[in-house]
């Protein structure tokens, strides 16, 4: 069966503690209820670095220079409906303090305790390399 191919970024940005941020699915969105990393699709003409940036202010109200995300590790999961490809970045630096924009909860958790924040399935592996970090 052929899925369409779904190219989305997100981010663990990095605190000064080690905590890494996540953001909760707000409601009436799909997957609603369930943690992940911020950020979101690409879109035509965007490198994936450019989304980020654009998804990172959208979404919190910050501002990241794409020098200084770091390419850290990827997903690729096939959903019933599409083929989610995500490319993660470490991001430790940026201006302005995180604020929910688009009505979702945020938190900032320890990468040891990522297993404990639900997550949609393409996400846990990714919560399996942090929390091995």
């Amino acid at each position: 069966m052929t899925r369409p191919l779904v190219l989305v970024v997100a981010a663990a940005l990095y605190d000064s503690e080690g905590r890494i941020l996540l953001a909760q699915r707000p409601a009436g969105k799909a997957m609603a209820g369930l943690w992940e990393f911020p950020g979101g699709k690409v879109e035509a003409g965007e490198t994936p670095e450019h989304a980020l940036v654009r998804e990172l202010r959208e979404e919190l109200a910050i501002m990241v220079d794409e020098s200084l995300l770091e390419p850290l590790t990827f997903t690729s999961f096939a959903y019933p409906d599409f083929h989610l490809l995500m490319p993660l970045y470490r991001c430790c630096a940026w201006s302005g303090e995180p604020q929910p924009a688009e009505g979702q909860s945020l938190a900032w958790v320890a990468p040891r305790d990522l297993h404990d924040y639900p997550a949609p399935a393409a996400d846990i592996p990714l919560f399996d390399v942090l929390s091995d970090n």
